[in-house]
């Protein structure tokens, strides 16, 4: 069976191996941050299940390395932080986290928060792996569920709504061709008012706008359409 790998963003090094050295220690593969301005680079090489994220580090905090790691993973981030503030905790969870653990903590507690968060993502509580999943930065489009989500924000879809959705946000940052989105959204072409595509795209920004969602759909003259996810939203 395949360790679950955690990796450990942790300024203070003593804290850092104190951790590594109790974790190793329930079969868990870690590592420890080298390089605090190649937290992204080290995180994708390590590709860890999970993420044990302090907020006080060197260049940027960890609110600002939690927002590019959720660009490129969608594992469970925990922060470890001394600051014990009500908004401490909600920018962290604000910023991509799933969970914060008060420093000084208890060990226990620490891998209880750690079992639960991978039984979740990864064991018996996990989503069916069938379930087809496209994120871009903190937005997740269920393709089975037909619905989008924001945080704790769900928005519905209508069917093609959802199949729009799901070729330009795989594509993004590329553009789709209205040929290729006529294709996949209706069967005969040939039968197919040139408008309807237009409205059917109207609709969808019009959902993303009730809902507050602030990525956009960009129309590129002569050739087809691009989803731009917003920077608050990555």
């Amino acid at each position: 069976m395949e360790k679950h790998r955690i990796f450990i963003v942790e300024d203070d090094r003593k804290i850092a191996q104190l951790l590594a050295d109790t974790l190793r220690k329930y079969q868990y593969e870690i590592a420890i941050i080298e390089d605090f301005d190649q937290v992204t680079e080290e995180c994708l090489a390590f590709d860890p299940h999970l993420i044990l994220l302090d907020i006080n580090l060197p260049s940027y905090d960890g609110y600002y390395w939690c927002r590019q790691l959720r660009i490129h993973t969608t594992c469970p981030i925990l922060f470890i932080s001394a600051r014990s503030g009500d908004m401490d905790q909600v920018f962290a969870l604000e910023n991509g986290g799933d969970d914060f653990i008060t420093k000084p903590f208890h060990y226990e507690i620490v891998l209880a928060k750690i079992r639960s968060h991978l039984r979740r993502s990864f064991g018996e509580y996990a989503p069916s792996q069938s379930e087809r999943t496209i994120k871009r930065g903190q937005l997740s489009l269920y393709i089975e569920r037909m619905e989008l989500h924001l945080n704790d924000e769900i928005v519905p879809l209508q069917k093609k709504e959802c199949v729009i959705l799901e070729l330009l946000m795989e594509a993004s940052p590329k553009v789709v061709s209205r040929e290729n989105l006529l294709e996949e959204l209706w069967d005969d072409q040939s039968f197919v008012d040139e408008n309807t595509l237009n409205v059917n795209m109207t609709r969808v920004r019009k959902k993303l706008s009730d809902y507050n969602v602030l990525s956009t759909i960009e129309t590129v003259r002569g050739a087809g359409y691009r989803f731009i996810p917003a920077p608050e939203e990555l």
